[in-house]
């Protein structure tokens, strides 16, 4: 089988952990366990966030005043070789040494007017008290939401329209080869109306996509029969927060796409997953990265399919 699994950011950093090297790459090894079992049995390609990293990097580069800090989809292309380098390690030590694995830079085009541009979304870098994210607002122009009891920047987060580098993986896939592409949704780019030998300029966007609605786009581009999301529950909830939540442990994408989730965590996630399994008839699964090899055979979490029947939940917890 052909199977794309979406790494969470819990896979490089937990939430309270500081964003050390050291703790990265020690989360990766656990995670890396789960991906290795998958790669010796099927053609594997691994998406995973940044929005940590990214949103680490903006704040170190902001600290030196003598050139602006790099814009995000630059930062974006830093964190898919650092991320990427660090899964592709620790994956190998877990491998032969004959399997072949790859870090791909991966440009993503979105629409220059699709409306995120004026409403962002989607939570980068780490989380701040009341007085810090004021006063970041007010230096940095950066514009902040709720997460949790504190708050967190967030930026635009546009839908990926195509991934430029879909031909380059699937012939790494042919091929053998374990890839690790679409780091943090791709690097965000759009066309000008400048023109180039090539045609239209294609230049980077100030924006961040959704790593799972990359991942489905990837998935589907790339034909693949499972596409798992793995992240640090255990499955998707119903009621989630009150006395009646409940797992839901298979769903059809109709059923679930009508039942609402938190925009800033798992409602993406369950789009992803619905439009994966609407556009391919294949299966989508969304758990704990524990649980990697089991949520490829539609053994754990909340496994997505066309043959479900609406919603079927375990008692409440």
């Amino acid at each position: 089988m052909r199977v794309v699994v979406a790494l969470g950011g819990n896979a490089l950093l937990r939430r309270g952990e500081p964003l050390t090297a050291e703790n990265q790459r020690a989360n990766a090894r656990s995670a890396v366990q789960g991906l290795a079992a998958v790669a010796r049995e099927h053609d594997l390609v691994i998406s995973h966030g940044n929005g940590p990293q990214v949103g680490l990097l903006a704040l170190q580069g902001s600290a030196y005043t003598a050139v602006d800090t790099y814009p995000l989809d630059v930062l974006g292309a830093q964190t898919e070789g650092m991320i990427g380098y660090i899964i592709q390690q620790e994956l190998g030590n877990e491998l032969p040494f004959e399997r072949h694995l790859a870090t791909l830079l991966t440009m993503i085009e979105v629409d220059p007017e699709d409306p995120a541009f004026g409403n962002p979304t989607k939570p980068i870098g780490p989380v701040y008290d009341a007085e810090e994210a004021e006063r970041l607002e007010a230096e940095k122009g950066w514009t902040f939401k709720p997460d949790g009891d504190s708050l967190r920047r967030v930026v635009p987060s546009p839908l990926p329209k195509r991934i430029f580098e879909i031909g380059a993986i699937d012939t790494l896939l042919r091929g053998g080869c374990v890839v690790i592409c679409a780091g943090g949704g791709g690097i965000p780019t759009t066309y000008t109306d400048e023109p180039v030998p090539a045609g239209r300029r294609l230049v980077g966007v100030e924006a961040v996509i959704d790593k799972d609605l990359a991942s489905a786009l990837l998935a589907t581009d790339l034909k693949a029969d499972v596409l798992a999301i793995v992240t640090d529950v255990d499955a998707v909830y119903a009621d989630w927060g009150t006395p009646e939540q409940r797992p839901i442990r298979r769903a059809s994408p109709d059923a679930l796409s009508a039942s609402e989730f938190a925009e800033g965590s798992m409602g993406p996630k369950v789009r992803a997953a619905c439009a994966f399994v609407g556009q391919t008839g294949g299966l989508a699964a969304i758990g704990s990265i524990k649980d990697t090899a089991a949520l490829v055979r539609g053994e754990a979490g909340t496994v997505v399919g066309l043959e479900a029947s609406g919603l079927e939940t375990v008692g409440a917890s």
